[in-house]
């Protein structure tokens, strides 16, 4: 069913059944603060909505179209964690080898033990750099890489888990490329959005830069209409980050000063943690191909593999996000403070509002990107109406 309202500017289409995703939808924007933003999902492998709505910058100015695109942060975490996965698949990557037996120089400094899946289940313990990277130094290729292979373990590695906000990137930008031969960029190109037809890059090509949206400086969320929110972990996380001694802050610090999102050189370099560009439609048919439930195109993940993405690595407190969090291999997994569909559910929020999950159970592949950039980590109330308009739907 096509639809349009002239008054939240919502345009797309939603299958008969789903039409209280839509609703929600047009809620963010007029009670929730959305500015411009674009809501797919993926149902037993086929599309059931797709929808786009607002300005294509925060700004103002030119509405948010059909092909609009956008920085989702770090949710490409979820896009990164498939190419070690696939990698693993493959027998090209050994989940339970030392990092240093594919990267000798990351041994340094207590780290000889760091596995692929502590990386994944970030219990490396490097979350933070003593010495922040400059912009350019973490888009050259090099120098991040150089950077967390020096870096002394800042909590026991394998011990505890802590989220390596930044220094993600380049722990597994450099494994793809150490087991590959390829950049993550490259990698991402070749065996994830190409074989799916997604539009969704980690190193943005010149050719696409027209279509990418604006994005603004996090601003303060409006309150949450439902409620639903849990105050006090969001409190825990934002008291800490803004301690600047905190390893909450230094891991979001690691680059320093913060990069411009809406240059084209940030958005051309390959940050494989946090400047991923798609849309939602590509976000939520990546992760209805990780489950194989695509009526159209190929899967990504074999079962064993599926099952291991989901499987709790890391639950408990977390170092830097002062919560209780779980992880998968690469994954959030469905819980308080980083709420999905339901138990089995596996995805990544962005900072800021982008989400993108599977929950193979239900069958249902989900994407949401937004340029309304919110000061939220991991519970966004934009996204968390969506996802409880697909409960609705689902019951």
């Amino acid at each position: 069913m096509d639809v349009m309202d002239a008054f939240t500017d919502v345009h797309g289409t939603v299958a008969d059944g789903w039409e209280p995703v839509r609703a929600a939808f047009a809620q963010n924007f007029s009670r929730r603060g959305d500015v411009g933003a674009a809501v797919a999902l993926y149902h037993h492998g086929r599309k059931v909505v797709d929808l786009w709505g607002g300005t294509a910058a925060p700004a103002g100015g030119a509405p948010w179209a059909e092909d609009t695109v956008q920085i989702i942060r770090s949710a490409t975490k979820g896009v990164a964690a498939a190419c070690l996965l696939l990698l693993h698949q493959r027998g090209q990557l050994d989940l339970d080898a030392p990092v240093g037996a594919y990267w000798t120089e990351f041994k340094a400094r207590g780290k000889e033990r760091v596995t692929v899946r502590d990386v994944l289940a970030h219990r490396a313990g490097v979350p933070a750099l003593d010495t922040p990277l400059t912009v350019a130094q973490a888009l050259d290729g090099a120098s991040g890489a150089r950077a967390v292979a020096a870096q002394t373990p800042l909590f026991p590695p394998g011990a505890a888990h802590g989220y390596h906000a930044h220094t993600f990137s380049w722990l597994v930008a450099e494994l793809v490329l150490r087991a590959s031969g390829r950049t993550i960029g490259r990698f991402v190109a070749e065996e994830i959005a190409r074989p799916l037809g997604l539009d969704l890059w980690v190193g943005l090509p010149a050719a696409q830069a027209h279509r990418v949206g604006a994005t603004a400086d996090i601003a303060t969320p409006e309150p949450a209409a439902s409620g639903t929110l849990r105050a006090r972990p969001k409190k825990a996380v934002h008291d800490a980050y803004a301690d600047p001694e905190s390893l909450t802050r230094r891991a979001f610090a690691a680059i320093s000063p913060a990069p411009d999102e809406n240059d084209p050189a940030y958005r051309a370099g390959e940050l494989p943690a946090s400047n991923g560009i798609a849309d939602a439609r590509s976000l939520a048919r990546f992760y209805a191909a990780l489950t194989g439930e695509l009526s159209d195109g190929p899967r990504l993940f074999v079962p064993a593999t599926l099952t291991a993405a989901r499987t709790v690595e890391s639950e408990g407190p977390d170092r830097v996000l002062v919560v209780n969090t779980r992880f998968g291999l690469g994954y959030m997994l469905h819980g308080p403070s980083s709420p999905l569909l339901a138990p089995g559910s596996f995805g990544h929020p962005g900072r800021g509002g982008c989400l993108g999950f599977a929950d193979p159970a239900a069958g249902i592949g989900f994407g949401y990107v937004t340029n309304g950039m919110q000061k939220n980590v991991t519970a966004d109330p934009r996204a968390q109406a969506l996802v409880r308009a697909v409960r609705e739907c689902l019951r």
